[in-house]
């Protein structure tokens, strides 16, 4: 059994074990396995071991990386921030993009998915605790641009993404992500049906899971700790 085998069946479990606390089913949460910086043999060992979705934030390094696993039947997510310069590399690569924080941003990548391809799964990304370093749409102003974008052709809107400021504990961390579940709910009544709320990653889950996520982004605990050298 390979580390990475062994580390993505821990994450798991803990997944499971999460959902069955808040009394959610156990497959009510999937596992984003965030591959950035590591290989495309570390993708196919996670592959191997029955992971599918994977998560890049570098689009240069991820557009090498899926185009040496083309042959796999993989899932590639957008997590990173995107420049107005790199849509047409998103859109022609990726199948979920969970980071639109501008109305400008969705409509490129609408412009730029190619016909043959499926509608690009989307995410609005929200700043839910206003952190100061970090991407998303204020919550006050995500319903608006989650209609705007749900109208785009190409794209499919699909929920909310989030990463808030580290808590300082697991009560914190829920009040947090309440605020997410409760815009999430809001902008469901509207009638826009999203069924995607991203948020939790390695050292966070519980606490997502247990506010009501739906998709966790995990990384350092499936492939280990990052060496941040980028080419």
């Amino acid at each position: 059994m390979t580390t990475i085998q062994t580390q993505l069946e821990r994450v798991q479990a803990r997944i499971q074990n999460a959902c069955h606390a808040a009394g959610r089913p156990a497959d009510a949460v999937t596992l984003l396995a965030v591959s950035k910086t590591f290989g495309p043999d570390a993708v196919a060992a996670a592959f191997a071991a029955g992971q599918t979705a994977f998560g890049e934030n570098y689009l240069q390094e991820a557009v090498q990386k899926i185009t040496a696993l083309r042959h796999l039947p993989l899932v590639w997510h957008c997590i990173g921030p995107i420049q107005s310069n790199k849509t047409r590399l998103v859109a022609e690569h990726f199948d979920w993009v969970q980071t639109i924080d501008r109305l400008k941003i969705a409509q490129r990548l609408s412009q730029q998915r190619p016909a043959h391809l499926p509608p690009l799964q989307v995410c609005i990304q929200v700043n839910v605790d206003g952190g100061p370093t970090k991407s998303g749409v204020p919550p006050n102003e995500a319903l608006a641009l989650a209609r705007d974008v749900a109208v785009l052709p190409h794209l499919r809107l699909r929920g909310l993404m989030c990463i808030p400021e580290p808590a300082t504990d697991v009560e914190a961390a829920c009040a947090v992500f309440k605020r997410a579940t409760d815009l999430f709910d809001t902008i469901n009544q509207t009638g826009l049906a999203l069924d995607t709320l991203s948020m939790g990653m390695s050292a966070d889950l519980e606490a997502a899971i247990a506010s009501g996520s739906t998709l966790v982004r995990v990384g350092s605990a499936i492939f280990g700790q990052r060496s941040y050298v980028v080419g």
